[in-house]
């Protein structure tokens, strides 16, 4: 499929590349859940570089204070301060993103006080969670204690109900402290590692903004693409038709009137193909009365090459879902007949819990452009859902068009 033939790997949706797909994204993102050793190996761990980033606090503050409280040398004994802790912070963003599974935004800078806020809380909580785990240490081996007393006869049955009871709720206290501060270390990172609760709001905006420019060009160059289809084929139709009736009126001789008749009669039959043409692309009215399979399935009749199409969709979906979807997969197999000299096009479209992926791929020769006329359209429609539109089309093919829309 062809564009203006600029080959290569694009994703579109928002306003870029990093489109923000609900309205207040969290961070950071989580890949997939850890196993809990591998959690539980990233805590300890990050008890150790809590107390590394405790001794960078406590010693180079000792040496840099006296330079942080005179007003010339305050600024650059505050970026050795906060060098240092960039560095400690980058190691806890490596722990957090290989023993927990987040990610957290590539390009974006946190402010300084942020970054020493981080490595204070981080510090103290990592500390915190390191005397925890002591006293859990510490009760297990009383637990064994007391198990091995109880077996040789020196514990009572009184003494040991009231020893069960008492490690029972140091227990519980002690494992829902491991909890807390677990979950104070995540809540940390997201606040300080990613963007604030305002950035993400003003990049929600400005792709909200952008969005709706969109959406209003691809409205207005679909009425264009309209008005072309009826002036250029079915206004030029309807002249040449009424022009072989006014000849068959004028006719003097019956088999003249005759022939002009049924060739006029053949025009009329073209003009009603083209006008359910151009109705199909203004809107399929098969969506509202059959659904988006069946429409599917009109594409398919109607397409030049063949189209296989594997329909996995269990739940019923929004209508604008339907509708992107189906006007992906019309888009795309219009460009593919078009312009990439395919001869097949595989269509899949599945519904799976975050919403509703649709990719067609065909052996074509590629070099779909993303900026291209017919897939700018298909870009708007995508990125008025919050979906994403991904666009795969290296230079001798194939050409693979992914569109994920959410369905929330």
């Amino acid at each position: 499929m062809r564009g203006d033939g600029d080959p290569g790997t694009t994703a579109v949706g928002g306003s870029g590349g990093d489109a923000v797909r609900t309205a207040l994204p969290s961070w950071p993102r989580r890949t997939a859940v850890p196993s809990w050793p591998r959690r539980a190996l990233g805590t300890l761990l990050g008890c150790v570089t809590a107390l590394l980033g405790a001794l960078h606090l406590l010693l180079a503050g000792a040496v840099l204070g006296p330079f942080l409280l005179w007003p010339r040398t305050r600024a650059g004994a505050l970026g050795l301060l906060t060098a240092g802790a960039r560095r400690l912070v980058a190691v806890e963003r490596l722990r957090r993103t290989v023993f927990f599974g987040d990610l957290f935004p590539e390009h974006h800078r946190v402010p300084d006080r942020r970054i020493l806020r981080y490595l204070a809380v981080r510090s103290g909580a990592g500390l915190l969670c390191a005397v925890v785990l002591a006293l859990l240490v510490l009760g297990v081996v009383l637990a064994g204690v007391l198990a091995y007393g109880f077996v040789r006869g020196s514990l009572g049955w009184a003494d040991l109900l009231t020893q069960l009871l008492l490690g029972g709720v140091l227990l519980f206290l002690d494992v829902q402290g491991l909890l807390s501060l677990a979950a104070l270390d995540a809540r940390s990172a997201r606040a300080c590692l990613g963007p604030s609760e305002r950035e993400l709001l003003r990049r929600r905006i400005d792709e909200l903004a952008a969005s709706r420019a969109a959406v209003v060009e691809a409205v207005d160059a679909e009425r264009r693409r309209i008005e072309r289809d009826l002036h250029d084929g079915v206004q030029q139709r309807l002249v040449a038709l009424g022009m072989l009736i006014g000849r068959a009126r004028r006719g003097r001789h019956p088999e003249p009137a005759d022939a002009l008749l049924l060739q006029a009669h053949e025009e009329a039959r073209s003009l009603l193909t083209e006008l359910r043409e151009v109705a199909w692309r203004v809107y399929p009215s098969a969506l509202d009365g059959l659904g988006l399979e069946e429409a599917l399935g009109g594409v398919a009749e109607r397409s030049g090459i063949p189209l296989r199409i594997r329909f996995d969709v269990s739940a019923p979906l929004p209508r604008p879902v339907e509708t992107a979807a189906y006007f992906v997969v019309s888009e795309s197999v219009t460009n593919a007949v078009k312009h990439s000299s395919a001869t097949v096009v595989q269509v899949a479209v599945v519904r799976h819990r975050a919403g509703l992926t649709v990719r067609v791929e065909d052996d074509g020769t590629g070099g779909a452009d993303a900026h291209g006329g017919g897939l700018t359209g298909l870009r708007s429609r995508v990125a008025a859902l919050d979906g994403l539109l991904h666009i795969h089309s290296p230079l001798g093919g194939p050409t693979t068009i992914t569109a994920e829309l959410p369905c929330a």
